[in-house]
C-alpha cells in the first residue's frame, strides 16, 4: 500500500516583468519532480497544448520551455509549497503550506490567474485567495488522468479562455 510522503516544491516560479497571465498547478508530479521542471510527465499535454496555442514548436528542454512561457507573457507556478501526498495523487494532498503567491503578484504585472485543473483552483481558493484577493479562472487539467478531454477539446477551451493572440 502506498504511503504519504512529505514533498517540498524545489523549483522556482517562471515569470518576468512582462508576465500578464499566471497558470497555476497544484504541485509537481513525481515525474515533474524527477525532471526538476513543470509538467515533466511525458503524457501530460501542457507543453503540447501551449505550443499549439502559441503556434510554436514543441519545447524540448527546460530552457525552451521557459522561453516559450516568457515570450508569451505567461508565468507558471504551483499553489503548494509543501504538503503530504501519496505519489502524484492530488486527491491525497494534506497538510498544505501554500507558495508565496502574494509575493509573486508584487513582482510581476499579472492580470489574470488560471488554474490548470479543478484541484489547483480549489487549493488556491482555500489557501491563497484570502491573501491575494484575486480570482482564479478554471481550465481543464492537462493531466493524462483527465482522459475525458482530448488535446483538441483542451485546445478549444484554453484558447478561448487565455486569449493569447
Amino acid at each position: 500500500m502506498a504511503s504519504y510522503e512529505h514533498v517540498v516544491h524545489t523549483f522556482e516560479p517562471v515569470f518576468d516583468k512582462n508576465s500578464r497571465i499566471l497558470i497555476l498547478g497544484s504541485l509537481p508530479s513525481v515525474k515533474s519532480r524527477e525532471a526538476q521542471f513543470y509538467y515533466g510527465h511525458p503524457q501530460n499535454r501542457f507543453w503540447k497544448l501551449l505550443a499549439l496555442l502559441t503556434n510554436s514548436s514543441l519545447p524540448e528542454n527546460i530552457g525552451e520551455k521557459r522561453e516559450l512561457l516568457l515570450a508569451n507573457k505567461i508565468a507558471l507556478w504551483d499553489v503548494i509549497q509543501s504538503c503530504d501526498i501519496i505519489g502524484s495523487s492530488d486527491s491525497s494532498i494534506k497538510n498544505v503550506v501554500p507558495c508565496d503567491l502574494p509575493g509573486l503578484l508584487t513582482r510581476a504585472p499579472i492580470e489574470r490567474i488560471y488554474g490548470n485543473g479543478a484541484k489547483a483552483c480549489q487549493l488556491y481558493r482555500k489557501y491563497c485567495q484570502p491573501k491575494t484577493g484575486r480570482e482564479i479562472l478554471p481550465l481543464p487539467s492537462t493531466s493524462p488522468a483527465n482522459a475525458a478531454f482530448s488535446l483538441e477539446r483542451l485546445r478549444k477551451i484554453w484558447e478561448e479562455e487565455l486569449r493569447l493572440q
